[in-house]
Order: structure tokens, then sequence, then C-alpha cells
């Protein structure tokens, strides 16, 4: 079997140690009752004052932000009212991942608490493709929707926006995706559409319509929508700035509940809030940090049925939830749906009160999920043959046919994280070839994206994901243009991935107390990473490979020793017996076995002691 070297990045890493001035890590310590470490360990999230510490570790439901800080709210929610006094229906827009399902049921279930008659659209991947498109223009016309309301998507919907406005019917985009920038880029060109643009200033707005951004004013290409609700077009950097599609939807849901109904409780949607935000690897900071810890209790706690369905068929009732844990159990089950079959049926999934209903939707998205781990693993080989045969370049593009779309984006994940270089993965149908990106930290690939746009048709995304459509004849110059690109901006240090320690270590520092600091940080995820520790000069004892791949050993510095595993680790097994002084990166934990506790390291590196 052809694989990647997985293993490159744990071979092949610059260890940066953080370091701050001794002397206010001690004044933090002590002003804040925190460990040393756990001070130094904020200092490098930039976390710097007792306050600040104090509102990180205990963030409420109290700290959520008023949701008319984000520009648009005001105008959407009176516009939502005005349906439901009306009798208006309403038809929501979403999108076929856990983000864009997750924001999907929390505006229905908003809007059906306030009495108003709505649908929902979700388009499948192969039919309708990705967005906000003339298809859900075709459903609101069906339906005889007078507004539509799309989530986690329609920032770049030009054509579909400007054919609602011709049709009559109003249009909330709600979303969470970069904006297209006026002063970098000439107007999109179809699929966006020929028409429909709004070269919209962004100047401080008036009371009530969020807080300004000084005077400086950013334009920016928006579709011409009767308001659009997203926290990337203001030029005010805050704690909301980077919501997930879902986060976005439930602020609208917070606003709605402030000016309508006392019983509208926004603890109805945290759950699916903090879904929508772990899934889509939003930075678990600001706001995000508070729906994930506060919807993530509410999980844990299995109010909705379907969710506790979920956790049932995953195997996971009664553990303790953390993202991680969710990213390989439930988030990866309801992503099954949109990728090899049709989603519309996680709405009702998550939106169910009928016990049996959510079993039988899981019981068929667990079965589908097994689907997709083998088509996935199928294009996955044939994507690492090509690159065997080609090389490895600054940006790796691999294009063939028939390779299924559903599963091409974790197919560019896995390489990127494997080769540790962007990556396009490119499934070509004719004339017409679709493809998935995914980015290193030191790439913005949307940017770069934007360099290679004459030999594209679309694409949208993030800075380190990305979809693009294009002529299936342009791969191999779009290949040219996007490796020229990332070639002249970066430097082979850019293409080696760096390992940050949060503090060094002794082991008289590592105890339980300190592991019950750390575990304080949670939820950990981007933005957020779990705390890597490290010591120097370890002596290795009673080393051996457990579960065949995973390292397990004692460490001892002084007088004092600890057990280490290494999960897939066994690869340094070799190299120990040849050095048995060691440094290690680790996360220290409590280990659980048979009633009694122990400290235990987590190791993420080894090397031998400089």
């Amino acid at each position: 079997m052809l694989y990647a070297p997985s293993f490159y990045a744990i071979m092949h890493r610059r260890w940066l140690v953080n370091k701050t001035n001794p002397e206010y890590i001690t004044y933090l310590s002590k002003t804040a009752s925190v460990s040393p470490v756990l001070a130094q360990i904020f200092m490098n999230r930039g976390i710097k004052t007792p306050v600040e510490i104090s509102s990180f570790l205990n963030p409420h439901i109290s700290q959520l932000s008023d949701p008319f800080d984000i520009q648009g709210v005001k105008i959407a929610v009176d516009r939502i009212l005005t349906a439901k006094t009306s009798g208006e229906k309403v038809l929501v827009h979403g999108d076929y991942d856990v983000d864009g399902l997750s924001a999907t049921a929390i505006i229905l279930k908003a809007l059906k608490m306030l009495g108003i008659d709505s649908h929902y659209f979700i388009p499948n991947r192969m039919e309708h493709g990705y967005g906000f498109n003339l298809s859900s223009v075709r459903k609101a016309k069906q339906t005889g929707a007078a507004l539509i309301i799309t989530v986690d998507c329609g920032i770049t919907s030009f054509e579909a926006a400007a054919l609602c406005k011709k049709e009559g019917i109003d249009v909330i985009i709600t979303d969470h995706h970069e904006p297209i920038r006026s002063q970098n880029e000439n107007p999109p060109s179809p699929p966006f559409g020929k028409g429909g643009i709004a070269a919209l200033k962004i100047p401080s707005p008036s009371r009530g319509e969020g807080k300004g951004g000084g005077d400086r004013i950013q334009e920016f290409l928006l579709p011409d929508a009767l308001v659009i609700v997203n926290p990337k077009i203001s030029n005010h950097k805050s704690s909301i700035s980077d919501l997930s599609g879902a986060g976005v939807a439930f602020k609208l849901a917070q606003a709605l509940a402030t000016v309508h109904n006392p019983q509208f409780a926004i603890h109805d949607f945290l759950d699916l809030a903090a879904l929508g935000t772990m899934a889509d690897v939003v930075p678990l900071t600001g706001e995000n940090r508070l729906i994930a810890k506060e919807g993530l209790r509410l999980i844990e706690d299995g109010i909705r049925p379907g969710l506790r369905a979920l956790k049932k068929v995953s195997g996971i009732e009664g553990k303790v939830l953390k993202p991680g844990l969710l990213s390989f159990t439930i988030i990866p089950r309801i992503n099954a749906a949109g990728r090899v079959s049709d989603s519309n049926d996680v709405i009702k999934l998550l939106l169910t009160d009928s016990e049996d209903e959510a079993l039988d939707i899981s019981s068929w998205l667990d079965k589908l999920n097994l689907e997709r781990q083998q088509i996935e693993e199928d294009v996955y080989q044939a994507a690492i043959y090509k690159l065997n045969s080609k090389g490895v370049s600054p940006v790796i593009v691999l294009s063939s046919e028939g390779w299924h779309q559903g599963v091409i984006g974790i197919v560019a994940s896995r390489i990127a994280e494997a080769f540790y270089r962007p990556t396009f993965i490119i499934s070509i149908e004719g004339n017409i070839a679709r493809g998935s990106a995914r980015s290193i930290p030191s790439v913005d690939i949307y940017k770069a994206l934007t360099g290679c746009k004459e030999f594209l048709a679309g694409f949208g995304g993030h800075k380190q994901a990305a979809g693009l459509k294009l002529e299936s004849k342009n791969i191999l110059s779009f290949e040219e243009c996007i490796n020229r690109i990332v070639s002249e901006t970066l430097t082979e240090k850019d293409f080696i991935p760096s390992l940050e320690i949060d503090a060094v270590v002794d082991f008289s520092d590592i105890n339980f107390n300190l592991t019950k600091e750390l575990g304080m940080l949670e939820p950990f995820g981007f933005g957020n990473a779990e705390p890597l520790l490290g010591a120097k000069r370890l002596e290795v004892l009673y080393p051996k490979i457990v579960k065949d791949n995973h390292l397990k050993m004692k460490l001892r510095q002084d007088n004092q020793s600890i057990d280490a595993i290494g999960f897939d680790m066994a690869v340094f097994f070799d190299k120990l017996e040849a050095s048995t002084t060691i440094d290690a990166v680790f996360t220290p934990f409590i280990n659980e076995w048979e009633g009694a506790r122990s400290l235990q390291l987590n190791l993420k590196a080894l090397r031998p002691s400089l």
C-alpha cells in the first residue's frame, strides 16, 4: 500500500520556545493566582493581565456580546419581524457541511418559535454545487417565499442575489467567509454573475448598527442583497470577527430573542452553535470559546434527541466531550451526508423531538460514514500514487477524472498535513474541474488564488481552506501560476513545520495541580491549542512498543521519573537505543486505571539532547 510519510512533520520540525521576561511572569503568577507555567502560557497567547486571565478562565453566558454590534443585524431583525406580521413565507438556504447545517437548524428553530411559515433548502453537492445559487431562487418561487435567509454562504453570490431582486424576493445574507475586496480585485466573472454587484463602503456605522472602525474606510464587492450580516465586512476587529457560520446565525437568533420574546431562550441554540463552531475550525477564542464551552456542556447533557442519538451510534455515550473527540465521531457522521448523499434529513435530525426518528437518521449517517471512509481512502491512495510519480512542489496540485467531490477536501487536508505543503485536489468531469484546497499557516491560500483568477471560473473560502472551479484545460496553467506565487513569497524555512513550546519545565514543576490548571484552558482547538511543555536532558528507561505503533517508556530527570506514552511514535524506538538522553515535548495528564491516578506525559516530539 502506498502512503504519505506522515511522520515527516514529527521528525523534521523546528522547536521554538516562547520566552518572556521572568520578572513579569512572577508578577502575573502572583497577582492572578496561577502557576508560573500557566502565566507563561497566557503570555504566549496574548492574555497579559489578571483581569484578562480571569475572563478567559471563567467564561459565562452573560459575557455574550450585543448581537447588534454586528453590522446589518438590526435591518435583518426588522425584516424578519415584518415577515411575521405580514404572514410571509421564509426560505432558509443552508450548506451541506456541519457548520451550514447547524446554522440552518438555528435559524429555522428561531423562525418557528416566532410562528413564521419557514422552509429550508440544502443544496446537493453533486446536483446543485456549493453556495447560494439559482436553484435556491427556484425553490423560493416554488414555495412562495418572499424572503430568503442564507446561512454560511452567500457573500459572493452575485447572480442569485441579482435574480432575487428582479423577482421581488428580499435576501438576508448571513455568512462568515471572506468578502471580495474591491481595491485589490476587479469585479468577479461568471459564474459569480454578470451584474448585481454593489461596491460597498463600510464607514463608522451609526448607533444601533454596529461598532465603528474609526475613520478608515474599507470597500468590498458585495451581492445586492437587502442586508448582509457578516463580521468580516466590518473594519472593527473584535471577539466576534472570527465567528463560524453557525456563530453568525446564533447572533441573529440572539438578536431576535432580545427584541421579541422573553421565553426565546438562547440556550435553545447554544449546542447547535457550538457544533458548527467546532466543526468549522475557527479560532476557539473570544466569543467562539464561550459558545464552544457552554454548548459542549449542553451536548454532553444530551438535551437534543438528535445529538443524543449521534453520540449513541458513535459509541461516546457517557464520555466527557471535547472538540477533538467530536471531530472523530459526531462531526464526520454529519458531514458524510453532504459528502456522499443528501443532507436534508440532517436538519430533521437536529430539530426532531422523536427519539425513534433521531436514532433512524443517526444509524443511516453511521452507514454513510463507513461508505465515505472507503471512498476517501481510494481517492487518497490514488492521489499519493500520482504525487509519488510527479514529486513534491511548493504547492501540491493533483487532479484526475472521477475523484469523488465529496472527499477531495479531506484528502487535500491529509496530504497538506503529511507533506506540509498547500494542497489542491481537483476532480475533473469533462471540460469542467472542481477542486478543494488546504493550506499551511504561512500561506494565505485565498489571497494566492486571487493572483491566479485568470485561470479560474470561480473560487471562495478562507486563508487556510478554499474551493475552486476551472476549465480542465487550465489546470496545468493554474498549477504553474499558484506555484510561482507561493515560491516568490516563501522561503525554505516556511516549508518546515514548527513546534511552538509554551514553556520549558523541570519535572519538579509537573504535578496534579498543574494538570488541573491546564484543563481550565479547555476547550482546545484551533487558536487555543493544547499547551506544549518541554524538558531537557531526560534519561530514557524501559522503552518499548505497545499496540504495534505506540511508544511507551519512563523518563527520568534528577531523581523524579514519570511514565510517558507517544501515540504513533514507534518510529523513534531505534533512535532511543542509540541515544538514551533526550529532550522531549509533551502535555502532562492524569492517567486513571483501576481506581488509581498517576501523572503521565503525552509525548509530541523527541530529539537527542543538545
